[in-house]
């Protein structure tokens, strides 16, 4: 996958909580582009005409939401780095939370949501050895059902959770790229179980649900337990059985209840 150039003019690049922030007023996607770009650099547009999420899914970008993608080192065996997803969505928890967010749950591996109604995605992609994009969606002023109306009851913003009168994007950027640092710091330092528990405080555990794995033919039913200190998920299916699954090996993870 090779970096692609920016299809416009950048409109600002400003500093940010330890962070070089590039602002374009539309891209097809920001992962590219911030591939490209040296570690703590960071790159927003009001709007993706080409946003996507987990194995390619469409990604509904329009004006008002935080589309943003932000580049972090990653020195070391990539093994190391391969639960950066799950500890980026602990990040994005974590950050709403000072916005005085509450109640929300992560859904393995990269969603963060409200009951069931899902308010950011995230996407991390690696462009180049030793940096990693962390691509975020988080709903914030933007109306995804206006875009798409089978989004209608399947979304939420972050404006209708708490007031945002005073608060802009560039707010919210800010507090999630100074959590993504944090985050980036504690892996780097400490590893992936000096979150573990605390990202599973955040799991909906127990929570009935059907995989389709990518090496069998049909779906699977069980129950979500918890993630491993290696960031896999802990599934007893419907007969009793105990498996231990990598994200890779999932293909769709659907909720039934």
């Amino acid at each position: 996958m090779n970096p692609q150039p920016a299809p416009e003019k950048e409109r600002e690049q400003l500093r940010l909580e330890g962070w070089t922030l590039h602002e374009f007023a539309s891209l097809p996607s920001t992962n590219p582009i911030a591939g490209a770009l040296p570690p703590w650099h960071a790159v927003r547009a009001d709007i993706q005409t080409g946003g996507r999420g987990r194995t390619g899914r469409a990604w509904v970008s329009d004006a008002g939401g935080l589309w943003i993608s932000a580049t972090i080192p990653v020195p070391g065996p990539r093994h190391k780095w391969s639960v950066l997803p799950l500890a980026a969505g602990w990040a994005m928890v974590e950050s709403l939370h000072r916005l005085g967010v509450t109640g929300l749950r992560l859904r393995w591996p990269n969603d963060v949501l409200l009951g069931r109604r899902k308010l950011a995605g995230l996407l991390v992609e690696q462009f180049r050895p030793e940096t990693a994009v962390v691509g975020i969606g988080l709903n914030v002023f933007n109306r995804p059902h206006g875009m798409d109306p089978a989004l209608d009851g399947h979304t939420v913003t972050l404006s209708e959770l708490v007031p945002m009168q005073d608060r802009s994007l560039r707010d919210v950027a800010s507090l999630v790229l100074r959590s993504l640092r944090t985050v980036q710091e504690i892996l780097a330092m400490d590893g992936f179980p000096e979150i573990a528990q605390r990202i599973n405080q955040q799991w909906d555990n127990e929570r009935h649900v059907e995989l389709t794995l990518n090496n069998q033919s049909g779906p699977i039913r069980g129950y979500f337990r918890s993630i491993d200190e290696e960031g896999r998920l802990a599934f007893t299916a419907a007969d009793g059985t105990s498996q231990i699954l990598d994200a890779t090996q999932v293909a769709l993870l659907r909720e039934l209840d």
